[in-house]
């Protein structure tokens, strides 16, 4: 399937709930949900609470939703589990989470240390682990890298939603392999990502369902393309390292002043013609990838919408699940 990504760091809730209702009129099938509690940048400038939103944005369509989440941190996993477990019962079949080991951007909030990565994944481990066990109805108590005790979901959906391992590196999707529903990641060139998905699949992620995060940025021309691309994201192309420990918006608006628009170009696809993005679709046919996710960076939301609704995911006729 083909999905709209809802970035809740770019616009209000009530301009994301819209365009997720015009999403659906439009042909795509099904929504990804950021979840921040600080923007990357302030040229962005917002960070709606993506839960609360997904309750009114699935009441108001029909196609599935899912959610990039960090539980061990800003969220206990029980309460996590929790949400989705509400989610999953109101729209049963509906609803996804995905799960990684998170940014400080949104998790220094809480005031605690910022662990290391190493120490980040195993408490992801565990708090998954905690969740899967309360999908189960079980009481669960534990006290490691989370303190869970007595914690019972008595609201249980009929089906638990998939929790889908968030990975960029070959080394953590092999990881995911182990233990994730599923995998989703970003685009790179077809080589690499092939690489990526492989090494989840090799490691105990054979059969499981893998999404794809595409990062483009659509416009009437490429030069309008890239300047949209520049002014939203231009914060979100900084190595990884980098990424995962500055905590505050302004921060990451002082490092990408020295981001150079190509830069952006290479990990933003900036186009102002559709076929590349069918081409590209296409090219994945082989990948046996079951949600390819669009995120169309710049602020262009509708004109997106409306053109890919009409010019690209009509033309998409190969085996995209």
């Amino acid at each position: 399937m083909i999905s709209y990504h809802a970035s809740h760091e770019q616009f209000s809730p009530s301009e994301l709930l819209r365009l997720a209702i015009l999403a659906e009129k439009c042909g795509f099938m099904a929504v990804n949900s950021s979840d921040h509690f600080h923007p990357w940048g302030e040229a962005q400038g917002q960070s709606g609470f993506s839960f609360a939103w997904l309750g009114a944005a699935m009441q108001a369509t029909t196609i599935p939703f899912g959610v990039v989440c960090s539980p061990g941190q800003r969220y206990h996993p029980a309460i996590v589990a929790q949400a989705a477990a509400t989610l999953s019962e109101m729209f049963p079949g509906r609803f996804w989470i995905s799960v990684g080991s998170g940014e400080a951007l949104n998790e220094n909030i809480t005031g605690d240390r910022w662990p290391t990565k190493n120490e980040r994944n195993e408490r992801l481990l565990e708090c998954v682990q905690i969740m899967k066990r309360l999908f189960k109805g079980e009481t669960v108590t534990h006290f490691g890298k989370v303190r869970v005790q007595d914690a019972r979901l008595f609201t249980l959906p009929k089906v638990p939603p998939l929790i889908l391992g968030a990975a960029v590196s070959q080394q953590t999707a092999e990881w995911m392999g182990q233990w994730a529903d599923g995998l989703i990641t970003i685009h790179k060139p077809l080589p690499e990502l092939k690489k990526t998905i492989n090494a989840f699949r090799n490691s105990g992620g054979e059969g499981k369902p893998v999404y794809v995060k595409v990062q483009l940025s659509y416009s009437a021309t490429k030069e309008q393309a890239l300047e949209g691309a520049y002014e939203q994201w231009k914060t979100n192309v900084l190595p990884q390292e980098v990424f995962d420990d500055l905590w505050k918006p302004e921060q990451f608006d002082a490092v990408a002043q020295l981001v150079r628009r190509e830069d952006v170009e290479k990990s933003v696809i900036i186009e102002s013609e559709t076929r590349p993005f069918v081409d590209l679709i296409e090219s994945y046919y082989d990948l046996d990838i079951h949600n390819i996710i669009l995120h169309n960076v710049n602020k262009e939301q509708e004109t997106f919408i409306n053109v890919f609704g009409e010019k690209v995911l009509p033309r998409i006729k190969g085996p995209v699940h």
